[in-house]
């Protein structure tokens, strides 16, 4: 065990207590956990997060890819139409695992993209940080059986990884992408820097060769929960299942694709199209939406027949990645069926960030694994040879081919919202997402409140009867910020938030902030862009997103009291945050910052 882990179990029984009417979290309290009456069972718990989702990729939220299961449970439970994360991966997962800020809890940017002006600045460690305690170590420590199967992304180093945070068992990538059939775990792939490191209860491991990212996990999460069925173990379950698919590289098992040869030949123009009308009949969004321009998006026709062909091609295989998904989380819902456990389970699903944008066509020395922080320039524009990479379009969606779908494609897949992941507009970081299972009042129920994955953390304490304690593991840790989610879940309440309240976002110095139905975005010139020649605007600007959710109308002039209260907001979040501000060079060079 890590010294962590001694201290968290040494001081569990007083660290974490059943919660009491009228006990707000992060009040001490010297009371031990103690086993819930068979009517007040503490209930289990799932929690899926898909990779670069698009928002409307689910059939459930006006998509057409082969989604039944994923759709079964969001149109069992209530679907969120306003359910938020950070634009990027390990941003959006330390605030789930922290329920804080992820400038608090230290990715305040990706530890690949740290900088001159973020590195050693704290809340930019690159991992999960001892200010807080994530969920797993909380709900362990309160009883919980905890489990994981997937990409962790929140530290390399044994005390960081997901052994050393809580879980009892894990199979998890430490990194943020790897090959999906395994076929970067070689000395090639280790020489040029890019092979992946995974860990099997804190152990080394490996993703066997030829088996599926998605199936391979699913695999081992059921043989987790199988495990604890044959040991006898009657304790509640967290199991948390990040699978790494839709992220690039586009790869799929190839019966999967061909279920989707010729669906998207007419390009991604018809299916933004297509996929808005959908939401509209659904009620996703209002009747009157309109999706906001695309940006850097060549038009269909201009491609040619072969770059038609090609292109078409990606988001076959990206379908098929997302269909594969689904139907994993077909058989883990099976599972918990057949063990007697699906009753008594609380099942929360979202995508970590919005649809990736860039064009990726060959691993980027930005992500090299072994040298997270380096500076690096963009992606080469062909792979390097003894990776053995081959993007034909014959070849494409096999497990040596490495291409990404590009921004015509991720702005169809987040439509109508504006832009990509890597941005806080609604494109970067509202995401697909719903609740079903035990305790949520389902029907096909649609909730449109601000919610946030800073909510996940109190939720499932809340839930578990628990409540987060003052210090944790021999040091204090970080009040939780999120709210809990339960009375929306339980229909009981439209949101769990003020339209007074401020929520903060910022990343790679694009920034953004909420204030009921209003937002305020700010998308400066000249910085470290995770999105290839990105969008800037260079000033501050402001929308109605209940109203206007692609974010096609900018009201900074028309409602300019408005836009200085939300900028004001922001700069007191960011303060009390502690996010790095733009460096004044940067600064000097970009346009005015106000309208």
């Amino acid at each position: 065990m890590t010294v962590r882990q001694i201290l968290a179990a040494t001081s569990a029984l007083v660290a974490v207590a059943s919660a009491a009417p009228g006990v707000a979290a992060g009040q001490a309290t010297s009371a031990a956990v103690s086993p819930a009456p068979a009517s007040q069972r503490q209930p289990n718990f799932l929690v899926i997060v898909a990779d670069d989702l698009g928002w409307s990729d689910l059939g459930a939220f006006g998509g057409e890819i082969q989604t039944p299961n994923l759709d079964t449970l969001a149109l069992s439970g209530v679907r969120f139409t306003g359910f938020h994360t950070a634009p990027t991966c390990s941003p959006t997962r330390s605030m789930l695992m922290s329920g804080v800020d992820n400038h608090e809890a230290g990715l305040g940017t990706m530890a690949e993209l740290l900088g001159d002006a973020t590195r050693g600045r704290p809340g930019y460690e690159g991992y999960l940080n001892d200010r807080v305690a994530s969920i797993a170590e909380l709900l362990h420590a309160g009883g919980y059986v905890t489990v994981m199967a997937g990409k962790w992304h929140l530290g390399l180093t044994p005390e960081r990884e997901p052994a050393a945070r809580g879980f009892e068992h894990s199979f998890a990538l430490l990194q943020g992408l790897s090959n999906h059939f395994g076929e970067d775990q070689n000395a090639a792939w280790a020489a040029a820097g890019y092979a992946p490191s995974y860990r099997d209860d804190g152990k080394p491991a490996a993703l066997p060769k030829g088996s599926y990212s998605a199936d391979y996990f699913a695999d081992r999460l059921i043989g987790y929960l199988d495990g604890a069925a044959r040991a006898g173990d009657a304790r509640p379950f967290f199991a948390y299942l990040p699978f790494t698919t839709p992220h690039w590289p586009l790869q799929a098992p190839a019966e999967t694709i061909t279920k989707y040869k010729g669906r998207y030949d007419a390009g991604y123009e018809a299916l933004r199209d297509a996929r808005l009308a959908r939401q509209k009949q659904l009620g996703l969004v209002p009747a009157d939406a309109v999706a906001h321009a695309t940006e850097k998006v060549p038009a269909w026709s201009s491609l040619g027949a072969e770059g038609r062909a090609i292109e078409a091609r990606k988001m076959e295989v990206y379908a098929a990645m997302v269909d594969r998904m689904d139907q994993n989380v077909g058989r883990v819902i099976a599972a918990l069926k057949r063990l007697g456990r699906y009753d008594d389970t609380i099942i929360l699903f979202f995508a970590d960030n919005g649809p990736e944008g860039n064009v990726i066509e060959a691993p980027s020395p930005r992500f090299k694994p072994a040298t997270p922080g380096a500076a690096a320039a963009d992606a080469p524009k062909q792979p390097e040879p003894a990776l053995g990479i081959d993007n034909s379009l014959a070849n494409i969606g096999r497990g040596s081919s490495y291409v990404g779908y590009g921004p015509g494609w991720a702005q169809a897949n987040s439509t109508p919202s504006w832009l990509v992941k890597g941005y806080p507009t609604e494109g970067g970081i509202r995401v697909s997402a719903f609740a079903a299972g035990r305790g949520v009042k389902g029907g096909g129920r649609i909730a449109n409140a601000n919610l946030d994955v800073r909510d996940v953390a109190p939720t499932l304490l809340d839930y578990a009867g628990l409540r987060q304690p003052q210090h944790f593991a021999g040091h204090p840790i970080l009040p939780h910020e999120g709210r809990s989610l339960r009375p929306v879940l339980a229909a009981e309440a439209a949101g769990v938030r003020t339209a007074q309240e401020p929520v903060g976002y910022e990343l790679f110095f694009r920034r953004a902030l909420r204030k009921g139905d209003w937002k305020a975005v700010y998308l400066p010139a000249g910085t470290n862009r995770y999105t290839r020649q990105g969008v800037s605007t260079g000033r501050w600007q402001l929308f109605n997103v209940a109203a206007d959710p692609g974010e096609t109308r900018d009201l900074a002039v028309a409602e300019p009291g408005r836009l200085t209260e939300l900028v004001a907001a922001y700069d007191a979040y960011a303060k009390a945050k502690g996010v790095v501000p733009l460096p004044t060079a940067e600064t000097a060079a970009a346009p005015a910052a106000r309208p």
